[in-house]
């Protein structure tokens, strides 16, 4: 210590060295939340690049270990925390949006009325599902066509239906330049291993074996999550209890929101700026607006009915009516021994999936609804028909 300087001075040069740490603390903060925003504002990767290039050299070579300088955009560097996969989009992209528009000469897949009805089983204890990333533009109604990002060319992906029990031996190839992974919310499994990202031309593979009865969504794991599962990387996987429901009438509802920018070439792109503000566009069930008032259910009097209902979301909450009847039982986890009686109306969250049963015992045209009618009028509608 210097003999002039009084042993009670105040250390002038901590709060000097504590502001440097802050600051450098906040700008890395800055960077790392900002850069999940690259996907929803053009130019900002830019300009991020022009931040990190200020940051003075001998922290990069921290970050590396302090053997050699490390590129600005590792990993560790600039990250966007996802738990699902290391590989997102955001650091696939360094900075850059990826194209929310399928590639030129990409055909429009045309409409097509989402078959509801919940597939058969298998007659084995195992299945083989195999899915493909895929670019693929889809006509959701006579003037809305929307670059989809895809399971196997369709918004929701193919429904999947197996048992308690039973092995599920996945398969995901990805045909895109944007990485992607798949999350099953029917496994119970690691996903630093399973749900990890693949990238073009690649594939993941493995296996889980459910261990809940229950209607269960997958949906493409990759950060930002938001953008790949509100662009329509989404679908449903039904597992039914190994001891019999009453016999009914099966269908699935994937109830999702639609985010969309401005027609690039008559395509609307989904917009992940328009998804942070939560207000919808389009709802729909099974991809589609208005596609069951168009084209109804139909099932005959005395009939039980079973609607799986899955929310893909990405963000609303669905509650479920169906107008002019009661659920006489509504399964809130496995069924079926979590069944409720006598309901109107449940909401089933973002994220989650539960069956609805009643018996279709009066003749006539029921609408069935997200009755979030701000949402719900939005396309979210269809319409059961009892006949004689």
């Amino acid at each position: 210590m210097d003999s002039d300087t009084p042993m009670d001075a105040p250390n002038r040069s901590a709060p000097v060295a504590r502001d440097a740490l802050t600051t450098e603390t906040n700008r890395r903060v800055f960077l790392r939340r900002a850069s999940a925003l690259t996907l929803a504002i053009p130019g900002l990767g830019a300009a991020l690049t022009a931040c990190r290039s200020e940051e003075p050299a001998h922290h990069e070579h921290a970050r590396g270990g302090g053997t050699a300088p490390q590129p600005a955009a590792t990993h560790d560097s600039v990250r966007v925390h996802n738990p699902d996969s290391k590989l997102d989009t955001a650091l696939h992209q360094e900075g850059r949006a990826p194209s929310a528009v399928a590639p030129a000469g990409t055909p429009v897949a045309p409409f097509a009325r989402f078959d509801p009805a919940l597939p058969p089983l298998s007659t084995g204890r195992a299945i083989d599902v195999h899915f493909h990333a895929r670019h693929v533009p889809i006509q959701i109604s006579d003037d809305t066509v929307v670059a989809g990002w895809t399971f196997d060319g369709n918004i929701p992906g193919p429904i999947v239906h197996c048992r308690v029990g039973d092995t599920v031996h996945f398969t995901l190839t990805n045909e895109m330049d944007v990485p992607h992974s798949m999350d099953f919310h029917a496994a119970r499994i690691n996903p630093k291993v399973a749900f990890r990202s693949t990238a073009k031309g690649e594939s993941v593979s493995y296996d889980f074996t459910p261990r809940y009865a229950g209607a269960f969504l997958y949906h493409c794991g990759t950060s930002p999550v938001l953008m790949h599962l509100g662009s329509g990387m989404y679908g449903a996987i039904v597992v039914s209890p190994r001891e019999a429901l009453p016999r009914a009438r099966e269908f699935v509802l994937v109830h999702s929101e639609f985010y969309l920018g401005a027609p690039v070439n008559g395509v609307r792109p989904f917009d992940y700026g328009r998804m942070l503000s939560e207000l919808p566009d389009v709802v729909t069930f099974n991809g589609r607006p208005n596609q069951y008032s168009q084209e109804p259910f139909r099932v005959n009097t005395g009939e039980r009915v079973r609607f799986w209902v899955v929310n893909a979301g990405p963000t609303l909450s669905c509650a479920f009516h169906v107008v002019g009847q009661q659920f006489d039982t509504v399964y809130l986890g496995a069924p079926p021994s979590s069944a409720i009686h006598g309901i109107q109306t449940f909401a089933v969250a973002a994220g989650g999936g539960m069956a609805f049963e009643l018996l279709a015992d009066i003749p006539g045209e029921f609408p069935f609804v997200n009755h979030e009618f701000g949402h719900g009028q939005k396309g979210a509608t269809g319409f059961m028909v009892v006949g004689s």
